[in-house]
């Protein structure tokens, strides 16, 4: 079983366990949590939890079982759809139910699986389970993904994404009527205090930027275009249920069961619409658009029944 014992640096003085064992030693934030909430993690010879604080100055030892990284295994996905395909970049219409790329606890399809099968060749820069990746969509959103296919097209996309040189407009149905009916939310995005798997608006969370428009206004429910300046995990999802008005079947998020089930929806109403970015090697500004699928045109047709 794999350990290690090192100084706390005065850098990461206050910082909680799963973010500084994710920068000490390279672990994902997941796992990092996993290996404390196993008892792994221990300061001056304390247990720690996951979302405990460190103090410079002490010592940390953490234990943790390895695990065999995920794989990409090649899944045909008939509903991917290829908008755009040259040698040095591939985009493609994801549907829901697809993961970006491969996880630990995650056996469904991936869209570098889907590639793979599709016998689409991309680039290996990054994680060896990413490859070619320089964005996702959460796996119950639907919509738009650029893929590198050439190490010089990884580069330069990952380089624009990291300096928000990419458009990203998704649209998404909300619960009510947002007030006013277009603005920005900045509020800071991080792990959520009590639940693994959700993020949550937190004081000492990544600066994340979203600006909304209502498109059009339902009994109950508006259609809204958002305009992304960050990208943080469900960032989306995050502020508009912060905002108290939560995507339309994201129950994860506070979403109404009733309404979802009226709906027809089985996942969160929020469609990457819209991507547009200099190409990575003719430097040519290009803007690829998506249609709603099948269950969200549904939605919207009931709600404007």
């Amino acid at each position: 079983m794999p350990s290690r014992t090192l100084p706390i640096p005065d850098g990461l003085d206050g910082a909680r366990v799963d973010a500084a064992l994710a920068k000490m030693l390279g672990f994902s934030r997941t796992f990092a949590a996993e290996v404390a909430e196993a008892g792994g993690v221990r300061m001056d010879g304390r247990a720690l939890g996951k979302s405990d604080r460190l103090h410079a100055g002490g010592w940390l030892e953490v234990e943790w079982e390895d695990r065999r990284e995920p794989e990409i295994i090649a899944i045909a996905v008939p509903e991917l759809g290829i908008v755009y395909d040259d040698e040095d970049i591939v985009v493609v219409d994801k549907p829901a139910g697809v993961a970006a790329h491969p996880s630990v606890g995650w056996e469904g399809p991936t869209v570098v699986g889907a590639l793979l099968a599709a016998g689409v060749r991309v680039a290996t820069s990054g994680a060896a389970e990413r490859q070619g990746v320089v964005h996702r969509l959460d796996v119950g959103t639907s919509g738009l993904m650029v893929v590198a296919k050439t190490e010089r097209a990884y580069t330069a996309l990952k380089r624009a994404f990291k300096e928000r040189e990419v458009e990203k407009i998704y649209h998404a149905v909300v619960q009510g009527h947002p007030d006013p009916l277009a603005g920005t939310i900045d509020a800071p995005i991080g792990r959520h205090p009590s639940h693994s798997w959700k993020f949550a608006v937190t004081p000492d969370g990544k600066d994340s930027v979203t600006h909304y428009e209502t498109l059009e206004a339902f009994p109950s429910a508006s259609l809204l275009e958002i305009h992304l300046e960050t990208g943080r995990t469900h960032q989306i999802r995050v502020h508009m249920a912060a905002h108290r008005h939560p995507c339309v079947g994201d129950p994860l998020y506070g979403a109404d069961p009733t309404l979802s089930a009226r709906l027809g929806l089985t996942r969160q109403w929020l469609h990457a619409r819209e991507l547009s970015f200099a190409h990575p090697v003719t430097t040519d500004w290009v803007t690829f658009t998506s249609t709603y699928p099948v269950d969200l045109q549904h939605a919207l047709d009931v709600l404007g029944g």
